[in-house]
């Protein structure tokens, strides 16, 4: 059996590292504001490298792992970070050092709700394993570090009480990372989650934006499985509504719960910030999530952290040090950038997600393109050729 799990994972890993190659939000004609990046993702900030693990097996698993590198997968050096809980019915460890420190020590882990604690001592022993110490945290007797390691809840598509997520496939993801294309949808740690009803998982999107001269890249990367079918909205329309009663929400032997899920919402920008402006940045991932409908349920964990990767080495200087940042009065570019990569980000984990069968047959199925595409040009919103 782990001889043929080895095989099946790695195929799997093989068909994703390729990135997307599915249509996206902006090719199905979906309106979005803003000038994207490169690759329209994360990764179009300089060193960012994002990694997945994708864990499909059998009838009920449907599960993995994906990292987010904000300096890639070579450097120790910490970035200026913030987080922010919209919602705390969900889990996102090392945030209180974080918040005293101001420093993101290392990725960002993404997983399934009962898979944290692997992930957290799977990251901490490959530390290990590589002598790697961390940029911020050096003692005379060894190292100490506070992963940062959120999640989301697959237990509808996927055996969650099995835990099937192991160290290796930590490893997989942290090692795998690239700045190439991303590959979205049900991959990852979101391979088995579900998002406003349809079939939900990772999504990722990117800004550029022009401030004092210079050029600034903000990019989001999402893990969705939140939000009720009635509230979705996309390019401002009530698409959840308006196809609702052309696709069913789910089918299973026991009713599935709305709005019970949760949305991790990674967010990263090279413009020079500082720790309570990058805080403020995670913040603004909440007006990006508003724009597709969501109200923050009481049974959804919305949390979001952010770094900039502006100021590198500040967290290693031994004696009194300089950093740069921007002031206050010119960071709307920067906001404006999050919301719109925020609301892109999600919209392209639901546009790229696929139809899945998973646990005790239950099946959640995705957002049918031409349906989208037939109510945004029903309402002249149609951004298509």
């Amino acid at each position: 059996m782990r001889f043929s799990r080895t095989l099946l994972l790695a195929a799997i890993w093989a068909l994703s590292a390729f990135g997307q190659s599915k249509p996206r939000a902006r090719e199905l004609g979906v309106p979005l504001e803003g000038t994207p990046g490169p690759l329209n993702a994360i990764v179009d900030i300089a060193g960012v490298e994002v990694g997945h693990r994708t864990i499909i097996s059998g009838e009920n698993v449907r599960t993995g792992v994906t990292a987010v590198w904000p300096r890639g997968k070579q450097s120790s050096d910490p970035v200026f970070g913030g987080f922010f809980s919209q919602n705390g019915n969900g889990d996102m460890t090392g945030t209180h050092w974080l918040e005293e420190s101001g420093f993101l020590d290392g990725p960002v882990l993404i997983t399934n709700t009962h898979s944290v604690g692997v992930v957290r001592d799977a990251f901490l022993a490959w530390l290990v394993r590589n002598n790697r110490r961390p940029g911020t945290n050096v003692l005379p007797f060894g190292f100490y570090n506070y992963p940062i390691v959120a999640e989301t809840y697959d237990g509808y598509l996927n055996d969650i009480n099995g835990f099937h997520v192991k160290p290796e496939d930590v490893t997989a993801a942290l090692e795998s990372a690239t700045s190439g294309p991303i590959a979205e949808g049900n991959v990852g740690g979101g391979t088995g989650m579900i998002c406003y009803g349809f079939k939900g998982g990772i999504g990722t999107s990117s800004r550029r934006v022009q401030v004092g001269g210079a050029t600034y890249t903000a990019g989001a990367l999402v893990q969705c499985n939140c939000g009720s079918r009635r509230q979705l909205r996309i390019g401002g329309l009530p698409i959840g509504q308006e196809i609702s009663a052309q696709m069913p929400v789910a089918r299973a032997g026991r009713p599935y719960r709305e709005d019970t899920g949760s949305i991790i919402i990674v967010v990263g920008t090279d413009a020079p910030m500082l720790p309570h402006q990058v805080k403020r940045l995670a913040r603004r991932a909440t007006l990006g999530l508003g724009r597709t409908g969501s109200v923050s349920g009481n049974g959804s964990g919305d949390i979001f952290i952010a770094f900039s990767t502006a100021n590198p080495r500040a967290a290693g200087a031994a004696a009194e040090t300089s950093v740069t940042m921007l002031p206050n009065d010119s960071l709307d570019a920067i906001f404006e950038a999050t919301v719109q990569a925020t609301e892109e980000a999600i919209i392209n984990a639901i546009v790229g997600a696929e139809t899945m069968t998973g646990v005790e047959g239950r099946k959640v199925y995705a957002l049918p393109h031409d349906l989208l595409q037939q109510e945004l040009k029903k309402y002249n919103r149609y951004a298509g050729k």
